[in-house]
């Protein structure tokens, strides 16, 4: 089991790495000038890639924590609720993971009427969540 929780936070962390990063290039996206096209394409064609290499991370980081909380059994009885908490931080980070694909779509029907603010206080989003997880999984307050 320790092979499988060393790949979990392995690809939870690569996955985090790209939504740390996703947001950013939206703040570029929302800076750029109409006419900039070719700066646009440029940035358009990164999120694309990163979105799709970070949705690919996030399927294994998930798969195998599933697998560690049916191996475990973590979870189940008295003094878990930290478990069930991070189970629904888990689901606030496919939440945010979703968000971003539909802001992504904003971009490409160029619809977005969003500002690089915006965008900036987007971007800190995952970095709370990823905090909260590490302190429920390692502090275990409840």
């Amino acid at each position: 089991m320790l092979w499988v929780k060393s790949f979990h936070i392995v690809f939870v962390a690569s996955w985090f790495a790209g939504l740390f990063y996703l947001p950013r290039i939206f703040v570029n996206l929302a800076m750029v000038p109409p006419e900039s096209v070719a700066e646009r394409e440029r940035l358009m064609l990164m999120a694309h890639k990163l979105f799709r290499f970070t949705t690919m991370l996030a399927v294994p980081a998930l798969c195998l924590g599933l697998w560690l909380w049916l191996g475990y059994g973590i979870g189940r009885g008295a003094g878990n609720g930290w478990m069930h908490a991070k189970l629904a931080m888990v689901l606030l980070i496919l939440g945010y993971h979703h968000g971003c694909w539909r802001l992504l779509k904003t971009f490409d029907s160029n619809t977005n009427r969003r500002n690089h603010v915006w965008f900036r206080w987007f971007n800190e989003a995952p970095v709370i969540l990823l905090v909260v997880v590490v302190v429920l999984v390692v502090v275990k307050p409840f």
